[in-house]
């Protein structure tokens, strides 16, 4: 799975999107010339006013059918609550299978938001990290088309085998944002996943062991011909991401991200979101993550309603653009 050049990805992202809009988003950007998509894998939106939360592997599936040549990828799901990782391994291996060989299993260890609705608490960071290890073990047994036992800490599998493989075993992702996890991504992934354009994550990465893999990162953008009314709509749908990782994993549901950000002011977020047409601005925005070592870049575009004009700017402006700047040959 190494790779030389940047790809750019785009954002399926069901917090903000119809589900039926999320498939035909998809072809659309396939048709623009993305390079790989990503979909993000939520129980709850971060904000009221985000609207929505389809489950994801029903559009993983649809979406399989829908598109012929992009990549599709989880950014990411958590296989350690909602979902046991034998059941995880069933789904990815099923659209793994249903793609043709074009999907990647990106997995995490979540948060608080997405993982409480099934009763289990919330556990320390430690333990999080103990039973995604034990999850991936599990879900690349699994892969082998073996019957599985398994007795860990954590999880259990009892006689557990699957039938639908895809030719190849689908690869896994794993997200990262600090060096005990990049670690974990190098030792048992394919593919770091992140959503900062950290280098020092990266160099922990490679140091594990990954150098030669694909890292994958994330950038929200928000395009609209007018940059006021761009500004205004970031603030309003992505307050949410200011207060950082450290309590983005914490806090239980939409009102608690609603408060927590109600104070958050448009120039605040104008800094992590780059906004307006000009695609300069969002041109340096995603230099950060390639000068850091990402070799491929998703792109989030804020805003549900707003994805048509965004994948039309993108195929006419941005990804040309991008990939100047990148030297990557467009595709």
């Amino acid at each position: 799975m190494a790779t030389t050049m940047t790809q750019f990805g785009y954002t399926a992202m069901c917090e903000q999107t119809p589900v039926r809009q999320l498939v035909s988003d998809l072809q659309a950007a396939e048709q623009a010339g993305f390079d790989f998509s990503v979909m993000s894998d939520h129980y709850f939106p971060w904000l009221e006013d985000q609207g929505h939360s389809g489950y994801a592997w029903a559009v993983l599936g649809a979406a399989a059918q829908a598109t012929h040549r992009l990549p599709l990828m989880t950014m990411v799901t958590c296989p350690t609550f909602r979902y046991h990782p034998a059941v995880v391994a069933q789904k990815a291996a099923t659209i793994g299978v249903l793609s043709g060989g074009r999907f990647t299993l990106g997995l995490g260890t979540g948060e608080n938001l997405n993982e409480h609705v099934v009763g289990g608490g919330w556990p320390s960071p430690r333990i999080r990290h103990e039973r995604l290890s034990e999850a991936i073990r599990i879900i690349r047994h699994l892969f082998t088309g073996d019957y599985v036992n398994f007795s860990g800490r954590h999880f259990q599998v009892e006689r557990a085998r699957l039938y639908d493989l895809p030719d190849a075993p689908v690869p896994i992702g794993v997200a990262a944002s600090g060096t005990e996890s990049a670690q974990l991504a190098a030792d048992q992934g394919e593919c770091l996943i992140a959503t900062e354009p950290d280098a020092s994550l990266v160099e922990d990465f490679n140091r594990a062991g990954g150098e030669a893999k694909p890292k994958y990162g994330q950038l929200p953008i928000c395009y609209d011909p007018d940059e006021q009314a761009a500004r205004a709509r970031a603030r309003r749908l992505w307050r949410w991401a200011a207060p950082g990782w450290h309590v983005l994993s914490e806090l239980p549901e939409p009102r608690a991200f609603d408060a927590a950000s109600r104070q958050v002011r448009e120039e605040d977020i104008a800094q992590l979101v780059p906004c307006g047409p000009d695609p300069a601005v969002h041109v340096r925005a995603a230099r950060q993550f390639t000068e850091a070592g990402f070799t491929h870049l998703a792109l989030v575009q804020v805003g549900g309603e707003q994805q048509g004009q965004f994948i039309a700017w993108a195929e006419d402006e941005l990804l040309p653009a991008l990939r100047a700047a990148a030297g990557t040959p467009g595709s």
